[in-house]
């Protein structure tokens, strides 16, 4: 299996606080990865790392085998055309149709003629259940149909890799599996997805590995069964105790 994501003793501060203690991880093609753990244990700012929001000062960062030098913008470029990421709100602009938010990658990072974009971002719109509000605002849609399109976006930049922080945690209860059924499918097509989530269920069923972390550090790496019917470190252990009514 081709690594696509590769970081290696990765080191991140913010000021004091060090959030991040010479992590490594190796994701491959079209594997998905949940990242579980309490809260405050690094997990958003490893995949800020990855998607290069966040710079990291120790360690190195590969995607697709290149090298990301923090802070080269011929690297971030690149790297920005192989990753797609969807955070916990959903970003959209405000100004701009559902369509006109998935086009605009594709027509000003990717200069693709305005019909092409247009059939990309519908197909994609269509993919995520939503073609036929595809000339409404953000305002006019729901949460978690924001978050759909918000996935459509990202998705029309045609990435190698997804990223999902916390996809599911500032929609209403109602609207999360609509999302979660969006992502469970990107996830039978072998899209690479590494997935920071609360949602035990889907990181039970969808990924092929559990990540958990905590102060800033990987402490178990297993198979989902394997992670939640059996956690080794004392630390998973008491998490998975705090959740396991509900996975």
């Amino acid at each position: 299996m081709t690594a696509i994501i590769e970081l290696d003793r990765i080191d991140k501060h913010y000021g004091t606080a060090h959030v991040l203690k010479g992590v490594s991880l190796s994701v491959a093609e079209g594997e998905i990865v949940a990242l579980i753990g309490p809260s405050g244990a690094g997990k958003s700012s490893l995949l800020r790392v990855v998607n290069q929001l966040e710079r990291h000062q120790g360690g190195e960062l590969r995607i697709a085998g290149e090298r990301v030098a923090a802070g080269s913008a011929a690297s971030l470029a690149a790297l920005r055309r192989q990753v797609g990421m969807v955070f916990q709100s959903f970003n959209l602009w405000p100004h701009l149709s559902a369509i006109r938010n998935v086009m605009e990658g594709p027509r000003t990072v990717l200069r693709l003629p305005a019909a092409e974009a247009h059939d990309r971002a519908l197909a994609l719109l269509e993919r995520v259940g939503l073609a036929e509000h595809r000339d409404k605002y953000p305002a006019q849609l729901s949460g978690g149909q924001q978050q759909r399109v918000a996935i459509a976006r990202a998705l029309a930049m045609q990435p190698r890799v997804m990223l999902f922080d916390e996809a599911t945690s500032a929609l209403d209860p109602t609207l999360v599996q609509d999302v979660l059924d969006v992502m469970t499918a990107l996830a039978a097509d072998r899209m690479t997805m590494l997935v920071v989530t609360h949602e035990m269920r889907f990181a039970r069923e969808v990924a092929d590995r559990i990540v958990f972390m905590a102060g800033g550090e990987i402490l178990e790496i297993a198979p989902p069964d394997t992670f939640f019917d059996a956690p080794v470190h004392p630390l998973a252990q008491r998490f998975v105790a705090s959740i396991s009514p509900h996975h």
